[in-house]
C-alpha cells in the first residue's frame, strides 16, 4: 500500500500492532477547562446569531426595531417582533463578553495561532456591532446585510477556530497499550445491520437485504425528501415523492451491493466487515453483480419514467460514483478519500431538488454543501473507533496516515464548516425560527461530545461523538421539512 508522501508501508504490520494514544480518564474541571467552556459558549452564540441573522423570522423582526441601541421605545415582551429584536442584540452583547474574555484568556495561555485565531473575532466584533447599528436604522439594505452576514461568519470561524487549536493544546493525545479500537471478537457491521444465520431461507433474505446497506438508507432519503420539499413546499405531489425514494432506495441498494463486491477481501480482514455475506460466501460474487445490476436498472427506471431525465442521470451518476470513484479510487488510495467521497452523500440534495423542479437551483446546491461537509465531521468518528481495523484493510484513513490528534481537530473544522453551510442555507431560502433553533440546538450538543472526544480519546467518545452527528443531520433535515411544509 503506497500511501501519501511516497512511502510504502504494509498496513497490518505499520499500524495494527502499535500502541494507540488515548486517555481514558477525564480530567478534572480546570481553569484552562473552564476557559474552553466559554470559548465554546462563545461560538455557539456568534453562530445563533449569524444563523439568526439569515433567517426570514429576524428580517421580519428588524422593522418592528428600527432604531439602535434602543428599539423605538418598545420593551422586551411587547410583541412578538419586538421580543426577537430585543432578544438578538441582548445575546449580541453577551457574544461581545465572550469574545472578551476569550481573546484575554487565549492571549495569556495560548499560542501564536490561538492568538492570531481569536484576534479575528476581537477586531472585527466592533465592526459588527456598527454594521448591526446601519441595518437596524437603514431598513436593512441588502448590499450591508450581506457584508452583516460575512462578517458575523468571520467572527464565528475565528472563534471556532481558536477552539479547535485549544483542544489540541490542551488535550494532547497520550499513550496507552490499550487499543482504541479494543472490541468483541465478533462485531456486527455498522452500515448492514445485525449478523444474520448463516442458512435458510432467512439467511438468504437477510444476507441480500444487507448487501443493499439499509442504514444509510434513511438518512439519504431524508436528504432527498428535504431537498423536494425546500423546493416544492406543500405542492410537492405524492408521486413525486413516492417514486423518488423508491428510485433513492433501489439506487443505494445497487451502490452497496458494488461496494460489497469490490471490497470483499479487504471485508474478510476487517473485524468490522468481516460477516459481510461476500466475506462470508453466503452470496456469490456473480448473484450479488446480478443483484446490483437488477437494482441499478429498477433505480434508473423508475427515476426515468416516473420523475424525470434529469433525476434518472443523478442517480447513475451516483451509483457510479460511489460504487467505482469512491470504492475503487479513493478509499484505497488517498487520506482524502472520506473528504472527496461526500460528494456521493450530497448527491441525493441534487436528486430531490431535481425531482420536484427539473432544475438545480441555487439552495439544493447549498443543502449538497452541507452534506459535504457534514461527512467527514460524521466519518472521522467512526475512523476513529476502527482505526486499527482500517489499518489491518490497508485503508489511509485520517487517523491511520495523520493520527488521532489530526483527526479530532479536522473534526471540528468541518463540524464549523457544517454549521456555516446551514447558515447560508438559511440565506438563500425561506428558512426560519425552526431550522435556525434545531441548528444550534443540535449543533451545540455535536460539539459537546466533539469536546469530550478531545477530553476522553475513547472509542466510546468517538461513537458518542459519531451518534451525535447523525442526530445533527437528521434533526435539521426534519427541520427543513416542517418549515417548508407547515411554518
Amino acid at each position: 500500500m503506497r500511501f501519501p508522501g511516497g512511502d510504502t508501508y504494509t498496513a497490518e504490520a505499520k499500524y495494527a500492532h502499535t500502541k494507540i494514544e488515548i486517555d481514558v480518564s477525564p480530567e478534572p474541571l480546570s481553569d484552562r477547562s473552564r476557559s474552553l467552556a466559554v470559548l465554546a459558549a462563545t461560538s455557539m452564540g456568534a453562530y445563533l446569531l449569524v444563523i439568526a441573522g439569515a433567517t426570514t423570522a429576524l428580517t421580519d423582526a428588524a422593522a418592528a426595531c428600527s432604531t439602535w441601541p434602543a428599539c423605538n421605545g418598545g420593551y422586551p415582551f411587547a410583541g412578538a417582533d419586538v421580543t426577537i429584536a430585543w432578544t438578538h442584540r441582548i445575546l449580541a452583547a453577551l457574544v461581545g463578553i465572550g469574545v472578551i474574555a476569550s481573546t484575554v484568556v487565549g492571549w495569556r495561555t495560548g499560542s501564536t495561532r490561538i492568538r492570531a485565531a481569536l484576534a479575528v473575532p476581537a477586531v472585527l466584533y466592533p465592526v459588527q456591532v456598527a454594521i448591526g447599528a446601519v441595518v437596524a436604522t437603514t431598513g436593512t439594505p441588502p448590499m450591508i446585510s450581506a457584508v452583516h452576514l460575512f462578517v458575523g461568519t468571520a467572527i464565528f470561524g475565528g472563534l471556532l477556530l481558536g477552539l479547535a487549536w485549544s483542544l489540541e493544546r490542551q488535550f494532547p493525545t497520550r499513550e496507552r497499550d490499550e487499543p482504541l479500537t479494543k472490541s468483541p471478537a465478533i462485531e456486527s457491521d455498522s452500515e448492514s445491520g445485525t449478523p444474520q444465520p448463516t442458512t435458510g431461507p432467512r439467511a438468504t433474505f437477510g444476507a441480500y437485504y444487507s448487501l443493499m446497506k439499509p442504514r444509510l438508507m434513511w438518512l439519504l432519503c431524508l436528504v432527498a425528501a428535504a431537498a423536494m420539499t425546500l423546493a416544492a413546499g406543500p405542492d410537492l405531489s405524492i408521486t413525486t415523492i413516492v417514486a423518488t425514494l423508491l428510485g433513492g432506495v433501489l439506487a443505494i441498494g445497487a451502490s452497496g451491493t458494488f461496494n460489497h463486491v469490490l471490497e470483499r477481501d479487504v471485508d474478510q480482514r476487517m473485524k468490522r466487515t468481516a460477516d459481510r455475506p461476500l466475506a462470508t460466501e453466503i452470496v456469490s460474487v456473480p448473484e450479488a453483480l446480478a443483484f446490483g445490476t437488477l437494482l441499478g436498472i429498477a433505480s434508473l427506471g423508475t427515476f426515468y419514467v416516473f420523475v424525470n431525465a434529469l433525476a434518472a442521470l443523478l442517480g447513475l451518476t451516483a451509483i457510479v460514483f460511489y460504487s467505482v470513484i469512491y470504492t475503487l479510487v479513493l478509499k484505497p488510495n488517498t487520506v482524502q478519500n472520506t473528504v472527496i467521497g461526500g460528494a456521493a452523500g450530497a448527491l441525493p440534495a441534487l436528486i430531490g431538488w431535481a425531482a420536484a423542479t427539473g432544475e438545480i437551483g441555487l439552495p439544493a446546491l447549498v443543502l449538497a454543501g452541507v452534506i459535504f461537509c457534514w461527512t467527514p465531521a460524521h466519518f472521522y468518528n467512526l475512523a476513529l473507533a476502527y482505526k486499527d481495523d482500517y489499518a489491518r484493510g490497508g485503508f489511509p484513513m485520517m487517523p491511520v496516515v495523520r493520527g488521532e490528534r489530526i483527526t479530532r481537530k479536522h473534526i471540528v473544522f468541518y463540524l464549523g464548516a457544517t454549521l456555516i453551510g446551514a447558515a447560508m442555507l438559511a440565506a438563500v431560502d425561506t428558512l426560519g425560527w425552526l431550522f435556525a433553533a434545531t441548528s444550534v440546538l443540535f449543533g451545540a450538543i455535536f460539539l459537546r461530545e466533539v469536546m469530550t472526544l478531545h477530553r476522553e480519546q475513547t472509542r466510546g467518545a468517538a461513537m458518542r461523538s459519531f451518534h451525535a452527528s447523525n442526530a445533527y443531520l437528521g434533526a435539521l433535515l426534519f427541520a427543513i421539512i416542517v418549515d417548508a411544509l407547515v411554518l
